[in-house]
């Protein structure tokens, strides 16, 4: 079984978390192969892009019931930027388009707030909400990761406590979810430097 494998779709800088895991001493296969994916010990599901296209993709491909059967394994699985956002019940983004449906809640755009730039680019804190979870450990308080986003999740209240991080832009919205083998944050770790490279440090050793 491979052991840390990021999802090749098209649409993200791959190499880039691909580079990352290699300053932190642990290898990392890009491939879009779904029987490859299928015996992968840990998957990475990176994105840059438009949501529509990108959730269309995983369906031609097939790599969408992959994910969700190494999910349900019990595997480590992390979703980054709109990875995370693909793992949600629906997003709005240039209409409604159906997700992966692991977490109940929306993706939608950032409100329209006088002042406020979209897309909220550049660095901001952390609020750790659960700050005993994995992927978080050997991090200093208030950890400042980088953004590129202009939509967000909203998790439904049905969906249990999986909100692991905050930032606020200028209210609080999710910046990361944790429930037991899933890991995803609306950042990216691969452009976080020392903060980032020590959360894909936590996850490849899980």
């Amino acid at each position: 079984m491979s052991a840390t494998v990021i999802v090749d779709y098209g649409m993200a800088n791959l190499r880039s978390v691909q580079k990352a895991f290699e300053q932190v001493g642990h290898s990392a296969t890009i491939t879009s192969d779904p029987k490859h994916l299928a015996h992968a010990a840990k998957i990475v599901l990176p994105g840059v892009g438009a949501f529509r296209d990108a959730i269309t993709r995983l369906r031609e491909t097939g790599i969408d019931d992959v994910v969700r059967r190494h999910i349900e394994s019990g595997r480590p699985f992390l979703g980054i930027c709109l990875g995370m956002q693909m793992l949600f019940t629906r997003s709005h983004e240039d209409g409604t388009h159906e997700g992966l449906g692991v977490f109940s809640g929306d993706v939608v755009r950032f409100p329209s707030v006088p002042g406020l730039k979209v897309p909220h680019m550049g660095w901001n804190t952390l609020r750790l909400t659960r700050p005993g979870g994995p992927l978080f450990a050997g991090l200093p308080a208030d950890p400042a990761v980088y953004f590129v986003h202009s939509y967000l999740a909203r998790p439904n209240p049905a969906a249990g406590n999986i909100i692991s991080a905050e930032a606020d832009y200028p209210t609080p919205f999710c910046a990361a979810v944790w429930k037991d083998n899933i890991f995803a944050t609306q950042f990216h770790p691969e452009k976080s430097q020392r903060v980032g490279l020590q959360m894909l440090r936590n996850f490849a050793a899980l």
